[in-house]
């Protein structure tokens, strides 16, 4: 089974979102936790919570991923954004807990001139912070396209984040298509050498979400901007390609694309049907 969704707003709450997937043909979607360019939260409601759980364990939904907001920069130079960055995270990995299958999703941040050693450093410690606290959410580092100050850009920096939190159990990744692709991994081309190259750097165990998404830019450009399926530089066959390589398609694959819901709809159903008729 493949387990192919799409980003859903979460206005309407969390039982809603798991019937419009439905509704969609998807059997995972991603939600952000709170505004994305802000801070606020709705009111946490448990029996949409429990409700919505009921419904993907009857439709054998796989893992459905929470996404932090964009403004959080756990590598900020200021120490009261940093803060802001740590309780958000601590309140959204809480509110999780009550949805169990739930992945909390997260971009590890800009060190804003500082360097990346830096960054990585204030990355960590807030990291480490957070997973010291009671919990069983994972949380996910997202791969960066490395633009800017982004920390991120290599399977190298991630790595070097899980490996100063102790490799902590709960501490995954989440490998966003655009991003990768435009970081300089030829996902196009060599997709067996960077699985490989990301087994042998951070471990396939650590993979635990795939965002999957074209590039309205050429590879190695360091750009964050992603395109509708196969109308980019990636194109459809290479998305199909890792949705469907062996090492990957147990995962849930969500659509990041700039589309609306028909459109993310009529892509679910081309990429499943492109799927389920590959070759094992």
């Amino acid at each position: 089974m493949y387990y192919i969704g799409c980003h859903l707003s979460s206005s309407k709450g969390m039982l809603a979102m798991g019937r419009e997937a439905l509704s969609i043909g998807a059997n995972t979607f991603q939600f952000f936790t709170r505004n994305p360019r802000g801070g606020k939260a709705k009111a946490l409601d448990v029996a949409d919570c429990e409700a919505l759980n009921e419904l993907m364990a009857k439709n054998q939904f796989g893992p459905v991923i929470a996404h932090a907001p964009y403004t959080l920069n756990m590598a900020a130079k200021d120490e009261g954004l940093r803060k802001f960055a740590m309780e958000t995270v601590a309140d959204d990995m809480m509110r999780l807990s009550y949805t169990p299958t739930a992945l909390y999703n997260i971009h590890p941040g800009s060190h804003v001139g500082q360097g990346s050693e830096k960054g990585i450093e204030l990355i960590t410690t807030i990291v480490s912070q957070i997973l010291d606290m009671d919990g069983k959410t994972p949380l996910l580092l997202e791969t960066m396209s490395g633009k800017g100050s982004e920390v991120g850009r290599s399977f190298e920096e991630i790595q070097t984040i899980i490996a100063n939190c102790g490799n902590h159990p709960r501490l995954g990744v989440c490998l966003d298509t655009c991003h990768v692709w435009s970081a300089g991994y030829d996902i196009v081309n060599n997709i067996d050498d960077v699985i490989t190259q990301f087994d042998r750097i951070i471990g396939l165990d650590r993979l635990k979400a795939i965002h999957l998404n074209d590039s309205m830019t050429p590879f190695a450009s360091n750009k964050d901007r992603h395109a509708l399926i196969g109308q980019g530089s990636i194109g459809l066959d290479a998305i199909v390609r890792v949705i469907t390589h062996p090492k990957l398609k147990h995962l849930p694959f969500c659509l990041e694309t700039p589309n609306d819901i028909p459109g993310y709809q009529q892509e679910i159903a081309l990429l499943r049907s492109l799927a389920e008729k590959a070759p094992n």
